[in-house]
């Protein structure tokens, strides 16, 4: 039954990609960190980075792009489905011209989250830059195609926000006498919320109009967060964590709202990961996955970046959920935009 229900998804995808030939989606414009990070931090100086072997030996050519993951992103697979290209170019990365990211392009830092703090634990690009970048890049499509065209793409691009989770777990649940001793986990949420909100509304007096925000993954269930609070769940899921994670949802949902209702022209989703990621983790064989509580790098309990190498390294990423100790295997990567794309995103199609 639940294989049936996965190719009936499958199909109605690929009746949506032959429906968005002429498509409405100009570009992909993302914003956000490692979840859609598809190479900028390998031309900054941080140890947040992953362009190296065994990451990307899934992605075409077996290239380490800087993508933590075996291939490739939610993203990715999303651009693809909107009849735009099959992966999105990293701003920085110098191979790329203003020429490829008309169609789409990436801002996004791994490690980073709204919290300026947040970018400055691991030295990545703070969400104000990715926004300042942005205003760069108008500038140089302006100059490509001309103030008319580029307008129109800028209006008719899709902008996908990702990012959230590390300014919990990295930052107010890592960091003693930091954040947690400046807010409870309600202020922080809020304090978040409130950088959220001043960011769409910028993006919006620039010239955004369809905006899709990824809430906060189900983190106590990363195999990261297991392994750290194995004293207390037996190496189960933190569900504290996670509750946390549906609070700031809820709370997003309702910023997103207002923000639908007060600016005109605008019209901004959230694009909700959490239940279907959940799904993954607790139901993995339902997808076709035989391991969800670990990834398939090293021993998949704690590895990430430079500590994830070939030893210990499963042979067949496609039976893991997760590649990592905190990312999605290319085949979830793959599942998750499906899912996003038929319940949220087919709206801009």
């Amino acid at each position: 039954m639940a294989h049936s229900v996965y190719i009936l998804m499958l199909f109605f995808i690929q009746i949506l990609r032959t429906t968005g030939a002429n498509t409405k989606v100009a570009a992909m414009i993302v914003f956000g960190d490692s979840s859609v990070d598809t190479g900028n931090n390998n031309f900054i100086p941080t140890i947040a980075r992953c362009n190296f072997e065994p990451y990307g030996r899934d992605f075409p050519g077996g290239i380490p792009t800087g993508r933590f993951c075996n291939g490739r992103l939610s993203t990715d697979f999303l651009s693809e489905s909107f009849g735009l290209k099959p992966t999105i170019p990293a701003y920085l990365d110098p191979a790329y011209s203003i020429a490829d990211f008309a169609t789409g392009v990436c801002f996004a830092s791994s490690a980073t989250g709204f919290d300026n703090a947040t970018a400055d634990v691991l030295q990545v690009i703070p969400l104000w830059k990715e926004l300042e970048f942005y205003k760069e890049y108008q500038r140089k499509l302006r100059a490509y195609l001309g103030v008319g065209k580029a307008n129109k793409v800028i209006g008719e691009a899709l902008y996908t926000v990702s990012l959230g989770t590390n300014d919990f777990i990295e930052n107010y649940y890592a960091i003693p006498g930091g954040r947690q001793s400046q807010f409870t986990v309600q202020e922080y949420q809020d304090f978040l919320l409130g950088i959220a909100e001043d960011f769409l509304k910028k993006l919006y007096n620039l010239g955004a109009r369809k905006i899709s925000v990824t809430g906060i993954a189900p983190m106590g269930c990363l195999p990261v967060e297991r392994t750290t609070d194995f004293m207390n769940n037996d190496y189960g899921c933190n569900e504290e964590h996670n509750n946390v994670a549906l609070e700031f949802n809820g709370k997003m949902m309702s910023l997103l709202s207002k923000l639908n209702k007060e600016l005109p022209g605008f019209r901004i989703v959230f694009a909700d990961g959490y239940n279907i990621l959940l799904d993954l983790i607790k139901k993995p064989f339902k997808f076709g996955f035989e391991v969800a509580d670990m990834g398939c790098c090293g021993s998949g309990t704690f590895e990430t970046g430079f500590l994830c190498t070939d030893l210990f390294t499963c042979t067949d990423a496609n039976k893991f959920v997760f590649w990592d100790s905190v990312h999605p295997s290319e085949k979830a990567n793959k599942i998750i935009a499906n899912y996003l794309l038929t319940r949220y995103l087919k709206v801009f199609l």
